[in-house]
């Protein structure tokens, strides 16, 4: 099943479960464009209500597509410790501007098991005042996990805050080995 929108673009998504819960990964033809973390039916429907109003059309569960399928697997080898790097094509139509700067300077530049601090990355997109607006940037981020936000810390050496809750960060950073895995 999918849905052409006003600009003819196929939208198609996805749940599949993780370590850290399921996901939602929605994909246009030109790529990736959103992962939602907890995916729930609850959070999935509002999800997809949203992405349907931003994009003009009106996505649906379509495992099938091709993309989804590379998108799917290449999520799971990753939460298996079998993948460090997404080779998917991304949607970036859900950002823009500065926000879109930072996000693709954190994709090509913050390697797995490597972080970099707020102010750190807005100085590698030439804004060396703007560490508070990659905070913002990270919060929008559509492609969280892919686009690695949880790379993004504090540079006290604190985590920071993630839109996929605390415990989500802390387990996505063990799993790239940067923090211990919990005791419990």
């Amino acid at each position: 099943m999918d849905s052409h929108g006003r600009d003819g673009r196929r939208v198609v998504g996805a749940v599949v479960g993780t370590g850290i819960g399921p996901l939602l990964l929605a994909a246009t033809g030109d790529g990736l464009v959103n992962v939602v973390f907890h995916a729930t039916d609850a959070v999935r429907d509002k999800a997809l209500a949203r992405l349907a109003e931003r994009l003009g059309t009106e996505p649906v569960e379509s495992p099938g597509s091709p993309l989804l399928t590379e998108a799917i697997r290449q999520v799971e080898a990753y939460f298996a410790g079998e993948r460090r790097v997404f080779e998917l094509p991304l949607d970036w139509s859900l950002i823009s501007g500065f926000n879109r700067e930072v996000l693709r300077e954190l994709a090509a530049g913050v390697p797995f098991g490597a972080v970099v601090g707020y102010g750190d990355l807005a100085r590698r997109v030439g804004q060396p005042r703007a560490a508070q607006a990659v905070g913002v940037a990270m919060g929008s981020n559509p492609l969280p996990i892919v686009v690695p936000c949880h790379r993004v810390v504090e540079s006290d050496g604190g985590i920071g805050g993630f839109g996929g809750g605390l415990e989500t960060k802390r387990h996505l950073l063990a799993l790239e080995g940067v923090l211990p895995e919990p005791l419990f």
